[in-house]
């Protein structure tokens, strides 16, 4: 299982937000490129970067600082945020994105999913953000009637490989992951799951390990030094290989 941590860029900055709320920001670093260094360093495998105001935008927004956090590191990114056309993937692919994150769009184009999956293969991944088990979209600023399950089966149909699962109702608040939506998810896809929102201490990535998911994104646990990111990925290699 691979520790995947986050980096949320707003305004260019490094923050995180409780509950996807916009006005329950906390910057940690005024420069991404530094925390993006910092999780290279300390052994990431890969890296989650997420563009908040692209999000919202509905286009990408922060371009100039993941284009600097490219540079920076020589580690695997995968990419959302405002990634709703086909040219906004085909760019974060030519700056040199590992795996692009398809939200929004998803849920109701399916043929730029069908179109992304044929170019690009299992670089495209979608992000699943869920509020009781239905999907948000826009930044999660408007909520949907569409069933995260449902939708991760078509898209599944369609050649996706990598879903991205987010209790919203968790994402910073770091009181754990919710397992019973990842274990269902883990059912239904059988692999290419990775877990986000919630982790607050490295027993949570056992936790996520256990439901079988592929991966955990790991945002506010690591920037407030709740969880050191050698230990998580040590516990992540472990159960790697237990199972």
């Amino acid at each position: 299982m691979i520790v995947y941590p986050a980096i949320d860029l707003r305004g260019g900055q490094a923050v995180r937000l409780v509950e996807g709320d916009f006005d329950r920001e906390t910057a940690f670093d005024a420069d991404p490129v530094e925390a993006a260094r910092r999780w290279a360093d300390a052994g990431a495998e890969w890296l989650h970067v997420v563009d908040l105001d692209g999000a919202r935008a509905g286009e990408p927004v922060n371009g100039d600082a993941i284009r600097r956090i490219r540079r920076a590191i020589d580690i695997p990114m995968q990419l959302g945020g405002g990634l709703r056309m086909r040219e906004h993937l085909d760019a974060a692919i030519d700056l040199g994105i590992d795996r692009v994150i398809l939200g929004t769009a998803a849920i109701a184009n399916h043929d730029l999913v069908r179109d992304a999956v044929l170019a690009y293969g299992n670089r495209v991944a979608v992000g699943l953000d869920a509020r009781n088990g239905h999907l948000a979209a826009a930044g999660w600023l408007e909520q949907t009637d569409v069933s995260a399950t449902r939708l991760a089966e078509k898209l599944r149909e369609l050649g996706v490989q990598h879903f991205i699962v987010t209790d919203i109702s968790r994402d910073g608040t770091l009181t754990g992951p919710n397992l019973g939506q990842l274990a269902e998810m883990v059912d239904i896809l059988g692999h290419g799951v990775i877990a986000s929102g919630g982790v607050g201490t490295v027993d949570d990535v056992g936790r996520i390990a256990e439901t079988g998911a592929d991966g955990a994104i790991i945002g506010r646990a690591l920037y407030d030094g709740r969880v050191r990111l050698d230990d998580a990925i040590d516990l992540a290699r472990r159960w790697q290989h237990e199972l």
